[in-house]
């Protein structure tokens, strides 16, 4: 069946998440990713969401973290403080973040292009970003590709990953073990290599070259020698995405 790149992206994104773990959710394509794990691989996924809302089952794809949606039925209706003390406390496996720029460690800026005093753009800011990237266990980072956001240099540094390097998000007093998991793009599947901590290549989508990955890219990425090509959505994967978790398009259209 054919797919858009949303689509695939929204499948590759769910696959990373495990049966039996947390997962902690903002609007948009990280709600339908994980709603997607919950109906294929991983039914004991537990979702969390930046309001409040934990463990409920998402009847259909809420507008917002703060919908009532991302309550019903949910094992607890707690608090964004409550929430993000979870993180603290080191119960959230996964947390999905955006971002304007990303940079080899991982490194996010949400906060605005050009000198932060006299920016070209105001972007958003952290949000709950800096919580995420500091405290979960892994993260999952959701964006477009291309040389204006695969960046050498951040304009700014809203969010952690790997900081300068090995040892650099420890030494900043940031738990051990933690940090960027994947980066999941419309080209390809990145990670990050755990001596150096910077970005690798994992898989590109079928019909993208390594050559369109590395020209979207404005830094050096480490290829290895067989790069696979991620597995395209499945006919099922595409059913529940169209007809029961999006089927007004909101996200997936």
């Amino acid at each position: 069946m054919a797919y858009n790149p949303t689509e695939l992206m929204a499948c590759a994104a769910s696959r990373v998440l495990e049966d039996g773990k947390s997962v902690f959710v903002g609007t948009g394509l990280p709600i339908i990713a994980s709603m997607l794990a919950q109906r294929t691989h991983a039914p004991n996924l537990l979702v969390v969401f930046e309001a409040g809302g934990i463990g409920p089952k998402i009847p259909a794809i809420p507008i917002s973290v703060g919908d009532s949606r991302t309550f019903y039925k949910a094992v607890m209706a707690a608090s964004m403080d409550y929430v993000m003390s979870c993180a603290q406390l080191g119960h959230i496996d996964y947390g999905f973040l955006g971002a304007a720029q990303i940079d080899q460690f991982g490194n996010l800026n949400t906060t605005c292009i050009g000198q932060h005093d006299q920016p070209k753009t105001r972007l958003p800011g952290s949000g709950g970003a800096n919580d995420l990237g500091s405290l979960c266990w892994r993260t999952i980072v959701l964006m477009r590709q291309d040389t204006r956001k695969f960046v050498e240099r951040l304009d700014y540094l809203t969010t952690p990953g790997y900081l300068s390097g090995p040892g650099a998000r420890e030494k900043a007093g940031l738990p051990r073990n933690t940090g960027p998991y994947r980066v999941i793009t419309q080209l390809g599947v990145m990670g990050f290599d755990t001596e150096s901590k910077r970005m690798n290549l994992v898989s590109t989508h079928p019909g993208v070259s390594v050559k369109d990955i590395v020209d979207n890219t404005g830094f050096k990425l480490i290829i290895p020698e067989d790069v696979p090509t991620t597995e395209m959505p499945s006919s099922e994967e595409l059913r529940l995405l169209r007809e029961e978790l999006d089927p007004n398009k909101i996200v997936i259209g």
